[in-house]
């Protein structure tokens, strides 16, 4: 990858003093550090422990993490990119991402959520680049506009190595989603820019509070995207999640060597099971829009998180640009009175008369029929199955 050099434009600290535009290498210390560790209960029979959604060719011929690092690697080189995994998921990643580092696929011995491994990629990297610029993403979201996508996130990055700052990609809300994480948005930076301060994030509301914040106009979408150094994510976890950061030093200083394995399989088991978000961003924004140094980047580039069937039926339509059809996969189907329908049966025909707005995903060992707007309980299934102990069935 060329390293090439640019203005950072000024930036704007809390209180409004403009940052002097400095001269620094494009990207030159930026490390996407992919998350890939989660099963994808919701989209059950199709995922599974070893083949998890993040794995599935939900949207095109490519799966989701492989469309995840195609769009980041204009960004950065095959060396630079971290993926957070597990040991039922670490060799298909490998298999399906040759060109990456086979040393930076890593396993967790045992989930602890986002906090934790967001946490150990940060110590990592930090031995290796003191400059480096973390950027988070999940391994399983649509973007529509990959162009559009990146310029966004390099705008983000030069606001991250400015300083011990926090950068969230916030997504305009189209509607009044419940199922989304919010940002409450405070006052624009006195730069000229877009970014905005962050007053507070928000855990999923009903659908009443979601409808006050799409007509407040300040709420965004909380996307999981986030940019920040190396060094302040790692003091952020040595203030609020001490013990945790202890043990990932410890760990991240035998990465490398022989004692790497044992070290690792030992001592993170030890870190607190808790997601980045309450370890540090609802903490960190407690400190008042001044003091937090935390950035919200309004973002509109066709984002999808793909969540559930629901999600994905609407993804299709969406592109389709219509309600009628019956998206998903079979060798045919017919419709009489149906529609609004989500159907995956590949290699066969499918005849749908008189049902609407359902759900039917076939596989060689499974059947799911719900509807869209039942979708969203789909991992319960998952839950029963794991209490019943069927293990061939997740």
């Amino acid at each position: 990858m060329s390293e090439k050099c640019h203005a950072v434009r000024p930036f704007a600290a809390p209180g409004g003093n403009v940052r002097l535009a400095t001269t620094v290498r494009s990207h030159s210390h930026f490390y996407p550090v992919i998350l890939a560790g989660g099963r994808g209960t919701r989209f059950w029979p199709l995922s599974r422990k070893r083949r998890a959604k993040q794995l599935l060719a939900l949207d095109g011929k490519h799966t989701m993490i492989q469309q995840t690092v195609a769009r980041l690697a204009p960004m950065a080189a095959p060396d630079r990119f971290w993926i957070i995994t597990n040991d039922d998921l670490r060799s298909a990643i490998l298999r399906q991402l040759p060109k990456l580092p086979a040393k930076q696929v890593v396993a967790e011995p045992a989930g602890r959520n986002t906090a934790p491994a967001i946490g150990l990629a940060a110590f990592l990297l930090l031995r290796r680049d003191p400059d480096a610029v973390l950027g988070l993403f999940p391994s399983d979201h649509v973007i529509a506009e990959p162009a559009q996508y990146r310029e966004t996130l390099g705008r983000g990055i030069a606001i991250a190595a400015a300083g011990e700052n926090i950068v969230v990609l916030g997504i305009r809300p189209t509607r009044p989603e419940t199922g989304y994480g919010y940002i409450e948005a405070g006052a624009a930076n006195r730069n000229g820019t877009s970014d905005l301060s962050v007053r507070r994030f928000t855990e999923k509301p009903d659908l009443a509070t979601a409808r006050q914040f799409l007509d407040a106009g300040n709420y965004f979408w909380n996307s999981g995207m986030f940019l920040w150094r190396a060094d302040t994510l790692a003091n952020a976890l040595r203030e609020h999640l001490p013990n945790t950061a202890s043990v990932l030093e410890r760990i991240a200083a035998d990465y490398g060597t022989r004692r790497f394995a044992e070290t690792f399989r030992k001592l993170y088991p030890k870190c607190e099971n808790i997601s980045i978000d309450y370890a540090v961003l609802e903490p960190r924004s407690a400190k008042g829009e001044a003091q937090s140094r935390i950035f919200c980047l309004p973002a509109d580039f066709g984002w999808n998180d793909l969540g559930s069937w629901s999600a994905l039926h609407e993804h299709h339509m969406a592109k389709a640009k219509t309600s009628e059809g019956t998206p998903g996969s079979a060798s045919g189907h017919f419709a009489l009175n149906a529609k609004n329908n989500y159907v995956h049966a590949p290699g066969k025909f499918v005849a749908l008369v008189g049902v609407s707005n359902l759900v039917i995903v076939e596989t060689v060992d499974a059947l799911l029929v719900t509807t869209l707007d039942q979708s969203q309980d789909v991992g319960k299934v998952v839950k029963h199955l794991d209490e019943k102990k069927l293990k061939k069935l997740v």
